[in-house]
Protein backbone atom coordinates (compact mmCIF):
# COMPACT_ATOMS: atom_id res chain seq x y z
CA UNK A 1 0.00 0.00 0.00
CA UNK A 2 2.64 2.44 0.71
CA UNK A 3 4.81 1.43 -2.36
CA UNK A 4 1.43 2.07 -4.09
CA UNK A 5 0.69 5.58 -2.36
CA UNK A 6 4.62 6.44 -3.44
CA UNK A 7 4.18 5.49 -6.98
CA UNK A 8 1.18 7.88 -7.19
CA UNK A 9 3.00 10.87 -5.52
CA UNK A 10 5.83 10.66 -7.72
CA UNK A 11 3.41 10.41 -10.78
CA UNK A 12 1.36 13.07 -9.36
CA UNK A 13 4.59 15.45 -8.98
CA UNK A 14 6.09 14.56 -12.02
CA UNK A 15 2.49 15.76 -13.65
CA UNK A 16 2.85 19.03 -11.42
CA UNK A 17 6.64 18.96 -12.11
CA UNK A 18 5.79 19.66 -16.11
CA UNK A 19 2.36 21.57 -15.48
CA UNK A 20 4.75 24.05 -14.00
CA UNK A 21 7.33 23.66 -16.79
CA UNK A 22 4.47 24.12 -19.32
CA UNK A 23 2.95 27.15 -17.57
CA UNK A 24 7.03 28.58 -17.44
CA UNK A 25 7.09 28.20 -20.92
CA UNK A 26 3.67 29.08 -22.22
CA UNK A 27 4.45 32.47 -19.99
CA UNK A 28 7.70 33.40 -21.91
CA UNK A 29 5.93 32.61 -25.03
CA UNK A 30 4.28 34.91 -24.86
CA UNK A 31 4.23 37.10 -28.25
CA UNK A 32 5.14 40.12 -28.17
CA UNK A 33 5.89 40.60 -31.85
CA UNK A 34 7.57 39.82 -35.01
CA UNK A 35 11.28 38.40 -35.23
CA UNK A 36 12.56 41.50 -36.79
CA UNK A 37 11.77 45.02 -37.99
CA UNK A 38 13.14 46.29 -41.68
CA UNK A 39 12.74 50.43 -41.04
CA UNK A 40 14.55 50.70 -44.22
CA UNK A 41 17.74 51.91 -43.71
CA UNK A 42 18.19 49.51 -40.49
CA UNK A 43 17.12 46.46 -39.58
CA UNK A 44 16.27 45.97 -35.87
CA UNK A 45 15.84 42.07 -34.63
CA UNK A 46 14.45 41.26 -32.05
CA UNK A 47 15.80 39.16 -29.13
CA UNK A 48 16.72 35.64 -30.60
CA UNK A 49 17.06 32.40 -28.18
CA UNK A 50 19.04 29.39 -28.69
CA UNK A 51 15.71 27.74 -29.66
CA UNK A 52 15.54 25.36 -33.39
CA UNK A 53 13.03 25.87 -35.75
CA UNK A 54 12.14 22.40 -34.67
CA UNK A 55 11.45 23.41 -30.92
CA UNK A 56 14.41 21.88 -29.31
CA UNK A 57 17.61 23.87 -28.01
CA UNK A 58 21.20 22.75 -28.47
CA UNK A 59 22.67 20.48 -25.69
CA UNK A 60 26.09 22.63 -25.04
CA UNK A 61 26.61 26.32 -24.69
CA UNK A 62 28.36 27.10 -27.79
CA UNK A 63 26.14 25.21 -29.60
CA UNK A 64 23.53 27.41 -28.02
CA UNK A 65 25.19 30.65 -29.10
CA UNK A 66 25.87 29.80 -32.06
CA UNK A 67 21.80 29.16 -33.20
CA UNK A 68 21.17 32.26 -31.62
CA UNK A 69 23.25 33.70 -34.39
CA UNK A 70 22.29 31.86 -36.76
CA UNK A 71 18.43 32.59 -36.31
CA UNK A 72 19.51 36.43 -36.39
CA UNK A 73 21.17 35.78 -39.78
CA UNK A 74 18.06 34.04 -40.95
CA UNK A 75 16.26 37.19 -40.12
CA UNK A 76 18.27 39.96 -41.33
CA UNK A 77 18.37 37.43 -45.07
CA UNK A 78 14.95 37.61 -44.74
CA UNK A 79 15.38 41.45 -45.12
CA UNK A 80 17.81 40.85 -48.23
CA UNK A 81 20.98 41.43 -45.94
CA UNK A 82 23.30 38.91 -44.26
CA UNK A 83 25.49 38.98 -41.43
CA UNK A 84 27.97 41.52 -43.08
CA UNK A 85 25.62 44.44 -42.68
CA UNK A 86 25.31 43.79 -38.68
CA UNK A 87 26.86 46.60 -37.11
CA UNK A 88 25.49 45.90 -33.35
CA UNK A 89 24.51 42.60 -31.25
CA UNK A 90 23.25 42.52 -28.09
CA UNK A 91 24.11 39.39 -25.64
CA UNK A 92 21.81 38.93 -22.47
CA UNK A 93 23.54 35.47 -20.32
CA UNK A 94 22.05 33.64 -17.36
CA UNK A 95 25.69 32.85 -16.60
CA UNK A 96 28.01 35.52 -16.54
CA UNK A 97 30.56 33.15 -16.25
CA UNK A 98 29.97 31.74 -19.88
CA UNK A 99 31.81 35.22 -21.16
CA UNK A 100 34.65 33.64 -22.80
CA UNK A 101 33.35 30.93 -24.65
CA UNK A 102 30.61 33.24 -25.79
CA UNK A 103 33.96 35.21 -27.25
CA UNK A 104 35.33 32.11 -28.92
CA UNK A 105 32.12 31.36 -30.59
CA UNK A 106 31.67 35.09 -31.68
CA UNK A 107 35.13 34.99 -32.90
CA UNK A 108 34.84 32.24 -35.10
CA UNK A 109 31.08 33.41 -36.54
CA UNK A 110 32.63 36.93 -37.48
CA UNK A 111 35.99 36.31 -38.93
CA UNK A 112 36.31 39.57 -39.94
CA UNK A 113 35.36 42.88 -38.64
CA UNK A 114 32.43 41.72 -36.20
CA UNK A 115 29.97 43.85 -35.01
CA UNK A 116 29.87 46.60 -32.00
CA UNK A 117 28.40 44.60 -29.06
CA UNK A 118 27.35 44.46 -25.12
CA UNK A 119 27.01 41.78 -22.61
CA UNK A 120 25.67 41.58 -20.05
CA UNK A 121 24.50 39.45 -16.97
CA UNK A 122 21.11 38.50 -16.41
CA UNK A 123 18.83 37.01 -14.07
CA UNK A 124 16.31 35.53 -16.76
CA UNK A 125 15.77 35.44 -20.58
CA UNK A 126 12.89 33.98 -21.87
CA UNK A 127 14.68 30.73 -23.81
CA UNK A 128 17.58 29.87 -21.09
CA UNK A 129 20.74 30.50 -21.32
CA UNK A 130 21.15 32.95 -23.63
CA UNK A 131 19.41 35.75 -25.88
CA UNK A 132 20.94 37.49 -28.47
CA UNK A 133 19.57 40.75 -30.36
CA UNK A 134 20.89 42.92 -33.43
CA UNK A 135 20.20 46.00 -35.13
CA UNK A 136 22.07 45.77 -38.98
CA UNK A 137 22.71 48.61 -42.02
CA UNK A 138 21.03 48.15 -45.45
CA UNK A 139 23.46 50.14 -46.91
CA UNK A 140 27.55 49.23 -46.25
CA UNK A 141 28.62 52.42 -47.92
CA UNK A 142 30.61 54.48 -44.81
CA UNK A 143 30.65 50.80 -42.58
CA UNK A 144 33.95 50.58 -40.78
CA UNK A 145 35.12 49.36 -37.62
CA UNK A 146 36.49 51.60 -34.78
CA UNK A 147 39.12 50.24 -32.19
CA UNK A 148 41.23 52.84 -29.96
CA UNK A 149 45.04 53.90 -29.79
CA UNK A 150 46.72 51.61 -27.36
CA UNK A 151 44.19 49.30 -26.88
CA UNK A 152 44.41 45.53 -28.71
CA UNK A 153 41.36 44.79 -31.04
CA UNK A 154 39.64 42.29 -30.01
CA UNK A 155 38.92 39.16 -32.10
CA UNK A 156 35.22 38.55 -30.93
CA UNK A 157 33.63 42.78 -31.30
CA UNK A 158 34.49 45.34 -32.36
CA UNK A 159 35.17 48.61 -30.00
CA UNK A 160 32.97 50.06 -31.95
CA UNK A 161 30.91 50.54 -35.87
CA UNK A 162 30.19 53.33 -37.99
CA UNK A 163 27.67 53.01 -40.64
CA UNK A 164 26.83 56.13 -42.91
CA UNK A 165 25.53 58.23 -40.68
CA UNK A 166 26.23 56.41 -37.47
CA UNK A 167 28.12 55.42 -34.25
CA UNK A 168 27.28 51.95 -32.37
CA UNK A 169 29.89 52.10 -29.55
CA UNK A 170 30.44 48.90 -27.45
CA UNK A 171 29.75 48.01 -24.03
CA UNK A 172 32.81 50.15 -22.51
CA UNK A 173 33.37 48.60 -18.89
CA UNK A 174 35.14 50.81 -15.70
CA UNK A 175 38.17 48.49 -15.92
CA UNK A 176 42.05 49.03 -17.08
CA UNK A 177 42.23 47.72 -20.97
CA UNK A 178 45.82 47.38 -19.88
CA UNK A 179 45.64 44.55 -17.11
CA UNK A 180 42.30 44.35 -17.00
CA UNK A 181 42.27 45.69 -13.27
CA UNK A 182 38.87 46.98 -11.86
CA UNK A 183 39.58 49.78 -9.12
CA UNK A 184 37.78 49.70 -5.95
CA UNK A 185 36.85 52.99 -5.98
CA UNK A 186 32.99 53.37 -7.79
CA UNK A 187 33.92 57.24 -8.15
CA UNK A 188 37.09 55.76 -10.23
CA UNK A 189 35.37 53.14 -11.96
CA UNK A 190 32.75 55.41 -13.36
CA UNK A 191 35.43 57.93 -14.43
CA UNK A 192 37.41 55.10 -15.96
CA UNK A 193 34.21 53.68 -18.22
CA UNK A 194 33.46 57.18 -19.49
CA UNK A 195 37.49 58.05 -20.37
CA UNK A 196 36.99 55.14 -22.55
CA UNK A 197 34.07 55.80 -24.00
CA UNK A 198 35.09 59.15 -24.72
CA UNK A 199 38.59 57.35 -25.97
CA UNK A 200 36.34 55.35 -28.48
CA UNK A 201 33.78 58.18 -30.16
CA UNK A 202 36.92 60.42 -30.59
CA UNK A 203 38.84 57.55 -32.43
CA UNK A 204 35.66 57.59 -34.94
CA UNK A 205 36.44 61.30 -35.03
CA UNK A 206 33.39 62.24 -33.24
CA UNK A 207 32.61 63.90 -29.53
CA UNK A 208 30.24 62.84 -26.87
CA UNK A 209 28.38 66.16 -27.80
CA UNK A 210 27.47 63.31 -31.07
CA UNK A 211 25.73 60.57 -28.78
CA UNK A 212 21.87 60.33 -28.94
CA UNK A 213 21.47 57.00 -26.81
CA UNK A 214 23.37 55.66 -24.19
CA UNK A 215 22.58 52.72 -21.52
CA UNK A 216 24.51 52.91 -18.40
CA UNK A 217 24.26 49.26 -17.04
CA UNK A 218 25.48 48.88 -13.55
CA UNK A 219 25.69 46.42 -10.94
CA UNK A 220 24.72 47.08 -6.67
CA UNK A 221 28.32 48.00 -6.47
CA UNK A 222 27.97 50.98 -8.42
CA UNK A 223 25.64 54.07 -6.73
CA UNK A 224 23.39 55.41 -9.37
CA UNK A 225 23.64 58.55 -7.50
CA UNK A 226 28.02 58.64 -7.85
CA UNK A 227 26.87 57.36 -11.85
CA UNK A 228 24.84 60.30 -12.12
CA UNK A 229 27.37 62.78 -10.81
CA UNK A 230 30.18 61.60 -13.26
CA UNK A 231 28.05 61.65 -15.68
CA UNK A 232 26.45 64.64 -16.15
CA UNK A 233 29.58 66.48 -16.19
CA UNK A 234 30.24 65.09 -19.34
CA UNK A 235 27.59 66.22 -21.48
CA UNK A 236 25.15 69.55 -22.06
CA UNK A 237 22.48 70.21 -19.31
CA UNK A 238 19.38 69.73 -21.21
CA UNK A 239 20.62 68.33 -23.97
CA UNK A 240 21.70 65.32 -23.19
CA UNK A 241 21.48 61.81 -24.97
CA UNK A 242 18.53 59.59 -24.46
CA UNK A 243 19.24 57.35 -21.60
CA UNK A 244 18.64 53.38 -19.81
CA UNK A 245 19.66 53.53 -16.65
CA UNK A 246 19.73 49.59 -16.38
CA UNK A 247 20.86 47.83 -12.77
CA UNK A 248 22.20 44.04 -14.22
CA UNK A 249 23.18 41.30 -11.96
CA UNK A 250 26.38 41.13 -13.81
CA UNK A 251 29.12 42.67 -16.21
CA UNK A 252 32.10 40.60 -18.18
CA UNK A 253 35.44 40.80 -15.95
CA UNK A 254 34.24 41.93 -12.89
CA UNK A 255 33.38 45.45 -14.12
CA UNK A 256 30.55 47.06 -12.15
CA UNK A 257 30.07 49.67 -14.63
CA UNK A 258 29.68 50.04 -18.05
CA UNK A 259 28.29 52.15 -21.20
CA UNK A 260 27.58 51.83 -24.20
CA UNK A 261 25.18 53.40 -26.86
CA UNK A 262 24.26 55.10 -30.19
CA UNK A 263 26.02 58.55 -32.13
CA UNK A 264 24.97 60.52 -34.98
CA UNK A 265 27.92 61.33 -37.34
CA UNK A 266 26.19 64.63 -38.25
CA UNK A 267 25.54 67.47 -35.47
CA UNK A 268 22.99 68.83 -36.96
CA UNK A 269 21.08 65.41 -37.66
CA UNK A 270 20.88 65.50 -33.61
CA UNK A 271 17.80 67.46 -31.92
CA UNK A 272 16.59 66.40 -28.14
CA UNK A 273 12.70 66.08 -28.11
CA UNK A 274 11.48 67.59 -24.12
CA UNK A 275 8.23 67.82 -23.46
CA UNK A 276 7.20 71.17 -22.97
CA UNK A 277 6.26 70.64 -19.26
CA UNK A 278 9.01 68.51 -18.18
CA UNK A 279 11.94 70.14 -17.01
CA UNK A 280 15.41 69.79 -18.77
CA UNK A 281 17.68 66.84 -16.70
CA UNK A 282 21.33 66.52 -16.26
CA UNK A 283 21.11 63.21 -17.15
CA UNK A 284 18.68 62.22 -19.34
CA UNK A 285 16.63 63.60 -22.31
CA UNK A 286 13.33 61.98 -23.02
CA UNK A 287 14.10 61.71 -26.84
CA UNK A 288 16.59 62.43 -29.22
CA UNK A 289 16.59 62.30 -32.91
CA UNK A 290 19.44 60.92 -35.50
CA UNK A 291 17.96 62.19 -38.06
CA UNK A 292 14.40 60.49 -38.98
CA UNK A 293 15.54 58.24 -35.94
CA UNK A 294 14.09 58.95 -32.84
CA UNK A 295 16.08 57.37 -29.61
CA UNK A 296 13.48 57.60 -26.42
CA UNK A 297 14.63 56.98 -22.48
CA UNK A 298 13.36 54.32 -20.81
CA UNK A 299 10.47 54.82 -18.95
CA UNK A 300 8.47 53.04 -15.96
CA UNK A 301 5.19 53.27 -14.28
CA UNK A 302 6.08 56.59 -12.22
CA UNK A 303 3.99 59.24 -12.44
CA UNK A 304 5.26 62.53 -13.55
CA UNK A 305 4.92 65.63 -11.33
CA UNK A 306 5.82 67.83 -7.64
CA UNK A 307 4.98 64.21 -5.97
CA UNK A 308 5.45 62.07 -8.49
CA UNK A 309 6.46 58.44 -7.73
CA UNK A 310 4.92 54.74 -8.60
CA UNK A 311 1.67 54.07 -6.95
CA UNK A 312 0.61 50.56 -7.77
CA UNK A 313 1.87 47.15 -7.35
CA UNK A 314 0.38 46.53 -10.58
CA UNK A 315 2.00 45.26 -13.27
CA UNK A 316 -0.99 46.27 -16.06
CA UNK A 317 -1.66 49.43 -13.90
CA UNK A 318 2.22 50.32 -14.14
CA UNK A 319 2.41 49.38 -17.69
CA UNK A 320 -0.71 51.43 -18.49
CA UNK A 321 1.34 54.21 -17.09
CA UNK A 322 4.42 53.73 -18.74
CA UNK A 323 2.54 53.74 -22.66
CA UNK A 324 0.95 56.66 -21.19
CA UNK A 325 4.87 58.31 -20.27
CA UNK A 326 6.40 57.15 -23.82
CA UNK A 327 3.42 58.35 -25.85
CA UNK A 328 4.00 62.12 -24.25
CA UNK A 329 7.56 61.31 -25.48
CA UNK A 330 6.09 60.42 -29.02
CA UNK A 331 3.33 63.20 -29.47
CA UNK A 332 6.41 65.97 -28.58
CA UNK A 333 8.24 64.85 -31.56
CA UNK A 334 5.11 64.77 -34.18
CA UNK A 335 5.24 60.54 -33.87
CA UNK A 336 3.00 57.48 -32.59
CA UNK A 337 2.99 54.31 -31.47
CA UNK A 338 2.91 52.87 -34.97
CA UNK A 339 6.62 54.32 -36.02
CA UNK A 340 7.99 52.74 -33.18
CA UNK A 341 10.31 50.19 -34.65
CA UNK A 342 11.79 48.56 -31.62
CA UNK A 343 11.31 48.27 -27.52
CA UNK A 344 13.37 46.88 -24.94
CA UNK A 345 11.29 45.35 -22.33
CA UNK A 346 12.63 45.23 -18.87
CA UNK A 347 10.57 43.10 -16.58
CA UNK A 348 10.97 42.69 -12.94
CA UNK A 349 9.46 39.20 -13.58
CA UNK A 350 9.00 37.01 -16.45
CA UNK A 351 6.10 35.70 -14.92
CA UNK A 352 4.39 38.88 -15.73
CA UNK A 353 5.23 39.01 -19.36
CA UNK A 354 1.44 37.94 -19.81
CA UNK A 355 0.12 40.88 -17.89
CA UNK A 356 2.39 43.24 -19.63
CA UNK A 357 1.57 42.05 -23.14
CA UNK A 358 -1.96 42.46 -22.19
CA UNK A 359 -1.65 46.85 -22.26
CA UNK A 360 1.37 46.78 -24.15
CA UNK A 361 -0.13 46.02 -27.54
CA UNK A 362 -3.11 47.75 -27.00
CA UNK A 363 -0.97 50.58 -27.74
CA UNK A 364 -0.28 49.43 -31.24
CA UNK A 365 -3.11 49.56 -33.97
CA UNK A 366 -1.15 47.93 -36.90
CA UNK A 367 1.78 45.82 -36.31
CA UNK A 368 3.97 45.16 -33.05
CA UNK A 369 7.91 46.37 -33.31
CA UNK A 370 10.43 44.13 -32.74
CA UNK A 371 10.75 43.56 -29.08
CA UNK A 372 13.62 42.19 -26.19
CA UNK A 373 12.59 41.25 -23.12
CA UNK A 374 14.06 40.15 -20.17
CA UNK A 375 14.99 39.68 -16.42
CA UNK A 376 17.49 41.90 -15.53
CA UNK A 377 18.22 41.09 -11.84
CA UNK A 378 16.04 38.97 -9.37
CA UNK A 379 12.52 39.99 -8.39
CA UNK A 380 12.42 42.47 -6.01
CA UNK A 381 9.82 42.76 -2.82
CA UNK A 382 6.48 43.98 -4.20
CA UNK A 383 5.22 46.82 -0.68
CA UNK A 384 4.99 50.67 -0.77
CA UNK A 385 7.58 52.68 1.46
CA UNK A 386 7.07 54.35 3.74
CA UNK A 387 6.35 57.50 1.27
CA UNK A 388 3.46 54.99 -0.67
CA UNK A 389 5.87 54.43 -3.43
CA UNK A 390 5.66 51.02 -5.25
CA UNK A 391 9.07 49.85 -7.35
CA UNK A 392 9.05 49.55 -10.96
CA UNK A 393 7.90 46.27 -12.22
CA UNK A 394 8.34 46.91 -15.65
CA UNK A 395 10.67 49.91 -18.01
CA UNK A 396 10.40 50.28 -21.65
CA UNK A 397 12.84 51.88 -24.42
CA UNK A 398 12.10 52.28 -27.71
CA UNK A 399 13.28 53.58 -30.84
CA UNK A 400 10.65 55.05 -33.20
CA UNK A 401 11.69 56.02 -37.43
CA UNK A 402 9.93 58.45 -39.54
CA UNK A 403 9.14 56.27 -42.89
CA UNK A 404 7.25 55.07 -44.88
CA UNK A 405 8.13 51.89 -45.82
CA UNK A 406 8.23 50.25 -42.10
CA UNK A 407 7.49 46.68 -42.28
CA UNK A 408 7.60 43.85 -40.07
CA UNK A 409 9.61 40.64 -40.80
CA UNK A 410 8.94 36.71 -40.11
Amino acid sequence: MRRLLSSVACVLFSAASLFAQQASDATHSVDLGPSGFDAGDYVYVSGQGPQRPDGTIPANFPAQVRQCLDNIRKVVESAGLSTDHLVYVQVYLEDINRYKELDEVFAGYFPHDPPARAVLGVARVPQSPVQITAVAVRDLKGKQAVSTPKVAPNKAYSAAMLTYDRLFVSAIPGLDPANGSVPQDPMAQVEMALDRLNAVVQAAGLTLANMVFVNPYLTTGIPTRIMNQQYARRFEFGNTPARATIEVSSLPEGAQIAFTGVAVRDLSRRHAIRPKNMPPSPTASPCVFAGDTLYCSAKSGFIPGPNGGVFTASVADQTRQTMRNLLDNLEEADMAFDQVVSTTIYLDDLKDTALFASVYKKYFKATLPSQTTIQQIPPTERKASEEGHYPDLEQVSLIAVRNSTLRPLP
